[in-house]
């Protein structure tokens, strides 16, 4: 992949200065928070109504409310009253909100292809149109090969920077303790990536070619307690490897591994929905372009056995079928 967002003028001109978030960072700023993705993971299965939110998830109602106004707010779901006396509420993927599947589908997967001891709360994805369980494959909808990391080149497209895609990222660290919340318990993989706003920016970063400490620091800007809590974790779960240099002994530096390489598919769908839901008068922040075949790069997901496309509707869940418009 080309890496030209790694660094240059682009990259950096605006750290230190209070950038407006562009597409991308309206996204990660959006899904880096555990919460709020298993709440849109459970609304995917047809879970609606407040209660059932509090009944299936280990969470207060202070936070369930406060990601539910937020997920209201930007626009994914709206609040509908289903019962007068007393008054209740339910809440419904709106269009936009229910694009996200291809995200949480992706996440489902990686979940299952990496972490195979919490299969219990990851079933298999049942494709209706075929019949058969699927791995779906993030692929280019032009030519329906796969998409990876290696065969897609990535430039700065006009609203491209990094400083605007982490202006929204200065949110709460997530805490230590995280686990007597239970939100960590589901998925901890995935989560050690999506469920922290820079843990995702750090991982694009380092599919973009960056490796170490100071220039995570120099192209993000994250503060370094902050950053080294980050990579400790990331490095933790196995996305990244601390490597010491051989010629620099006191050097290190941060590779992906395989797993950390796989969420490349999951970041790409953030990136196609971002640029549809978020456009920007200025263009497009990344692009992208498929190699094999030349192509614009728009992602779809395809059935590993029927080779079709594979279309929310169409996906069964343990036997209670997504509900997407």
């Amino acid at each position: 992949m080309t890496r030209s967002p790694a660094g240059g003028e682009n990259a950096t001109k605006q750290l230190g200065i209070t950038a407006p978030p562009n597409a991308v960072g309206h996204a990660f700023g959006l899904f880096g928070d555990e919460w709020t993705l298993l709440i849109m993971r459970l609304a995917l299965t047809g879970t609606s109504k407040y209660s059932d939110f509090r009944e299936q998830l280990p969470i207060s109602h202070a936070v369930l409310s406060s990601r539910l106004e937020r997920l209201v707010g930007a626009g994914l779901f709206v609040r509908t009253l289903y019962q007068q006396r007393p008054p209740r509420y339910e809440y419904l993927f709106t269009r936009k909100g229910g694009a996200v599947w291809p995200l949480l589908v992706s996440i489902w997967n990686w979940e299952r292809r990496w972490a195979p001891t919490h299969q219990d709360s990851t079933p298999p994805l049942r494709h209706l149109t075929c019949g058969n369980e699927m791995s779906p494959i993030y692929s280019c909808v032009h030519c329906h090969g796969a998409v990876v990391v290696d065969n897609v080149e990535v430039s700065w497209g006009p609203a491209g920077s990094w400083s605007r895609i982490v202006s929204d990222s200065n949110t709460r660290r997530r805490s230590n303790q995280r686990s007597r919340t239970g939100a960590f318990n589901f998925y901890p993989g995935a989560m050690s990536v999506f469920g922290n706003r820079w843990s995702t920016v750090i991982v694009a970063a380092a599919l973009f070619g960056v490796r170490r400490f100071s220039d995570f620091e120099r192209v993000l800007g994250p503060p370094p307690l902050v950053l080294a809590e980050r990579l400790a974790e990331l490095c933790r779960f196995d996305v990244l490897d601390q490597v010491q240099l051989a010629t620099h002994s006191n050097w290190s530096e941060y590779r992906l591994t395989d797993r950390g390489r796989d969420f490349f598919a999951s970041l790409s769908i953030v990136v196609d929905w971002a640029e549809t839901f978020y456009p920007d008068e200025e263009g497009a922040v990344l692009i992208r372009t498929h190699v094999p075949c030349g192509r614009p790069l728009q992602g779809v997901l395809i059935c590993d056995h029927c080779d079709e496309i594979v279309h929310g509707s169409a996906i069964d869940i343990s036997e209670a079928q997504m509900c997407f418009r």
